[in-house]
């Protein structure tokens, strides 16, 4: 409980002056949130038509004209670029078109000249193996003519060898020395014998 004293007023001062404006507020009009109060219709509606013309106006002159002129600026770049691509992917055809055209061609040529260089070395091959296999013809033909020359030569000197030794061994063996002309005989009827 709260003693008033003396002189003092009940209230203080700020409570007082807070009532006092509380009091003309409820002692002018009654009935809350002024937009909401119908005298201040023909006001607002004012000031809505001038705030949305202007938003309207600056909206269709100058911000709706930008972002029209940014989309088609962006609408144009994309389509260049999009047309760029495809000279760009056309070229990248084109060349590697050309790239797998001079590939066959390359691999064609090259396909000819191992062909030209195999025939080459099969015809120098060739040749070679002939020009040697005549060559060997040729030596061996002269070695088989020295041969039959040798052989010839050896047995015509093989009579006067076996006449020579037919008579030193009956010589050595009998004690005196054959006749020529029988020894003779003897080892020309053994040739002849051998040789039939």
């Amino acid at each position: 409980m709260v003693v008033a004293q003396a002189g003092a007023p009940a209230h203080p001062p700020a409570a007082h002056g807070a009532e006092a404006g509380h009091g003309e507020a409820a002692g002018g009009e009654h009935g809350g949130f002024p937009p909401f109060k119908p005298q201040h219709f023909a006001s607002q509606l004012i000031w809505l038509i001038v705030s949305f013309g202007a938003l309207y106006f600056l909206m269709s002159r100058v911000t709706l004209p930008r972002i029209g002129r940014i989309l088609e600026e962006r609408h144009d770049r994309i389509a260049k670029d999009l047309e760029e691509a495809r000279l760009r992917q056309a070229e990248s055809e084109a060349a590697q078109a050309a790239y797998e055209k001079a590939l066959t061609e390359a691999r064609g040529k090259a396909n000819a000249i191992a062909g030209e260089a195999r025939a080459r070395l099969a015809a120098e091959t060739d040749a070679n193996r002939k020009s040697l296999e005549e060559n060997l013809n040729a030596k061996l033909a002269d070695a088989e003519r020295r041969i039959a020359s040798t052989k010839a030569t050896a047995l015509s000197h093989v009579r006067g060898i076996a006449v020579d030794t037919t008579g030193a061994i009956v010589t050595a063996l009998v004690g005196t020395p054959a006749g020529n002309q029988d020894v003779e005989s003897a080892v020309d009827a053994a040739l002849a014998a051998k040789s039939a």
